[in-house]
């Protein structure tokens, strides 16, 4: 009942595969200020992680977004046609040649891809030497356990077994949980199948403000003039804002030869 009254009137009935409801999610990220300053946030720092040099940045699920404004000549992309995309795309083939990405971004998708095995292939073989994955995804804390499980309309499995889940279609399919089950959970594993991949950096973040904004599915909880002070609080609060974290920027980088070493930085509290 609480996250039906919640609910943003906008996206209210819509269907998550229906490229109108990417549409009017578009319209809420720039409506509100509090969401926006978010994502300006999240952007800044994904574009900061990619590394310089040849070779273009794909993004993934560009969708409703607007990285572009950060990473000049990037490669927009959805699953579906939608306004504001360059390329019509599935995550799991991607139609690029050897090495020719210095980077692949991401903004809350890995988690709806429903074989993320196919995609770490796919991307290991677009993305040259020296290149990245950097994403922003939902991160697995006690605190967001609580708020993913009550307020979020997506699945959140932190105890599945499996890194696979069906999908009916590109958006609808997800487990919230399934970065943190990769690059945490099942971090041994993960390098094991993907040594060429390695986990440069994990950092927690933001365990209030997105949710105070309403993100794009609910109302803002807070007037749009609050944002900077929310984000002044999450700073100050330090290890602890990453002990109760709700999303994670994380960075794959692509090494040359499997075993060549590894970065093993992670962010503050882990």
């Amino acid at each position: 009942m609480l996250r039906t009254w919640l609910e943003h009137p906008l996206t209210r009935g819509l269907d998550v595969d229906d490229p109108r409801t990417t549409e009017r999610r578009r319209q809420i990220i720039r409506e509100k200020a509090f969401l926006r300053d978010i994502y300006s946030d999240w952007y800044s720092a994904i574009a900061h992680a990619l590394p310089q040099g040849p070779g273009a940045v794909l993004e993934i699920g560009s969708g409703a977004g607007f990285l572009e404004d950060f990473v000049p000549g990037l490669i927009t992309s959805e699953a579906f046609s939608c306004s504001g995309v360059r390329l019509v795309l599935d995550g799991l083939r991607l139609p690029f040649r050897s090495g020719t990405l210095r980077g692949i971004a991401m903004t809350n998708v890995l988690h709806h891809l429903p074989a993320p095995r196919r995609f770490f292939s796919e991307a290991l073989s677009c993305v040259r030497a020296g290149g990245a994955i950097v994403m922003v995804e939902p991160w697995v804390t006690p605190w967001s356990r609580l708020v993913y499980s009550r307020l979020h309309h997506e699945p959140f499995q932190p105890d599945t077994p499996n890194w696979e889940f069906p999908s009916t279609g590109p958006l609808s399919g997800a487990n919230g949980a399934l970065p943190w089950i990769l690059f945490e959970r099942d971090r041994t594993q993960f390098e094991h199948e993907f040594p060429q991949w390695s986990i440069a950096s994990i950092a927690p973040l933001m365990p209030f403000r997105y949710l105070l904004s309403g993100g794009i599915s609910l109302r803002t909880l807070m007037p749009d003039w609050s944002s900077a002070f929310w984000s002044s609080v999450e700073k100050r609060m330090g290890v602890r804002a990453h002990r109760m974290a709700m999303f994670a920027r994380i960075v794959l980088q692509r090494l040359d030869e499997p075993g060549s070493g590894h970065n093993m930085e992670r962010g503050p509290g882990r």
